[in-house]
């Protein structure tokens, strides 16, 4: 038995650098990773996915080269140079993990799957290790719905897809939420026709109706197929490709995508054994410092249910360390969290939607702008999308705020920023931001706030 001050499962976002800061106060630590270091993000999720889309923009641009009075002639895509490109990235970053956690001082990697024996105990192979405290890092996987026909039918989840060296002749994607919409864009743009199917009434349905509808604008006017409100009887393998049965029609097409949820990495882990609780989905239950219902056992990243973003994995390490080492009483809920829709324009979210807030009972304040009133997109030629804010009528706090539009994903972080400093929206009034970029808007987005 090879004993520890912490084991840490996964190497994920936030096992790595909780592997750090442990190793730096002078505890022993073990890391156990199954396979790719890294997790989601470096290796299946944002690093590949954005050099993606990254080539699909550039792609997208060059058609558009005569708007700007550049003639590029024919636009043709080499998708193996695509995936290789998105490959490197990813490789790249996988090694340097690997490499930083090897040779940390302190830190002992060990390559095998993890199930726990006992509360503190966990095996790995013929190895047995024991700690007090065991961080789970484990990640989660893409959803395969219990679909009739689905297991004789050839599939891509976003593990496969980001790995795929040929554009789709036609592209059909279950689900139209963030995953499906990046990769119908990003496919649609490399030449592939695309039908994105969506069992809701709408598009990411998270999100205010108005910003649903005008993504679902954005995607139709590129070409992509969308349908809402449409129920998936089955689907079933054909001479070209897969076929979808929906109530009304069958779908076919070359490729299948599916993009329907994710589920968390944590039913092989033996957590009964230890005495962990998770809940109907299978996410591990966590009190607001993150432990379990089992003292000396923490669940961190996406297993937790949450977060599902690498920022939020990042800020429970962040937590994690800074009430176990630095005596802080951090709690995950005090987060105010933002994300991101990477396609183009990208959409930039923080904070409640109308929608929510309107639910709150409290009295609101709302302000919208259209991105054809911010320079910097009218001098790109990109000037689709809008930007909107939510406020409490009484505090002035902001409540929420999106912005759909080129520079989106950066502008947010003003918001996110000022809501996180407790201020009050008038506080933006009186920047002074810098022309021209997308965030000299937001004064004036505030100011044109009205009660509701």
């Amino acid at each position: 038995m090879q004993r520890f001050d912490a084991i840490i499962v996964g190497a994920g976002q936030a096992g790595p650098s909780l592997a750090g800061r442990l190793t730096g106060a002078g505890k022993s630590v073990c890391l156990v990773e199954r396979k790719y270091f890294g997790g989601t993000c470096v290796n299946t999720g944002c690093m590949p996915t954005k050099a993606l889309v990254a080539s699909a923009y550039a792609a997208h641009l060059a058609r558009r080269g005569a708007d700007f009075g550049v003639l590029t002639g024919e636009v043709g895509i080499d998708m193996k140079k695509v995936a290789a490109r998105a490959h490197k990235v990813t490789t790249d970053s996988r090694s340097g993990v690997e490499k930083w956690l090897r040779g940390m001082k302190g830190c002992t990697v060990i390559t095998g799957h993890a199930r726990f024996e006992a509360a503190d105990r966990l095996r790995v192979g013929d190895e047995i290790l024991t700690a007090p405290w065991i961080f789970l890092n484990v990640g989660g996987r893409a959803t395969v719905p219990d679909l009739p026909g689905l297991r004789d039918v050839p599939y891509l989840t976003n593990t496969g897809i980001v790995g795929l060296d040929r554009v789709p002749g036609h592209l059909v994607i279950l689900g139209g939420s963030y995953i499906g919409l990046e990769f119908a864009q990003m496919h649609r743009r490399f030449g592939a026709e695309v039908t994105v199917i969506e069992h809701g009434p709408r598009l990411i349905s998270r999100e205010d109706e108005d910003i649903s509808q005008a993504i679902r604008e954005i995607l139709e006017e590129e070409g992509i197929t969308v349908l809402t409100g449409a129920e998936v009887r089955s689907v079933a393998k054909t001479d070209d490709g897969v076929s979808v049965r929906l109530g009304d029609r069958d779908i076919t097409g070359s490729d299948l995508l599916l993009a329907v949820g994710r589920v968390p990495n944590t039913g092989d882990l033996g957590l009964e054994a230890a005495g962990v609780k998770t809940d109907a989905r299978g996410y591990i239950e966590v009190g607001e410092d993150l432990q379990t219902n089992v003292k000396g056992i923490w669940a961190i990243g996406d297993c937790n249910g949450k977060g599902a973003f690498t920022h939020t994995a990042y800020n429970d390490f962040e937590i994690v360390a800074a009430n176990l080492l630095d005596g802080e009483n951090r709690r995950w809920s005090d987060r105010i969290l933002g994300y991101g829709l990477f396609i183009d324009p990208p959409l930039g979210r923080v904070g409640m939607t109308q929608a929510q807030a309107e639910k709150s009972g409290r009295r609101l304040l709302v302000g919208t702008r259209p991105m054809t009133r911010v320079g910097r997109a009218v001098e790109k030629g990109e000037t689709k999308g809008f930007m909107k804010v939510v406020a409490d009528a009484e505090t002035r706090r902001i409540l929420g705020a999106a912005i759909l539009g080129t520079g989106g994903d950066e502008a947010i972080h003003s918001i996110l920023t000022l809501m996180n400093a407790d201020q009050p929206y008038d506080t933006l009034s009186w920047a002074v931001p810098i022309h021209p970029t997308v965030s000299e808007l937001l004064p004036t987005l505030v100011d044109s706030m009205r009660e509701l």
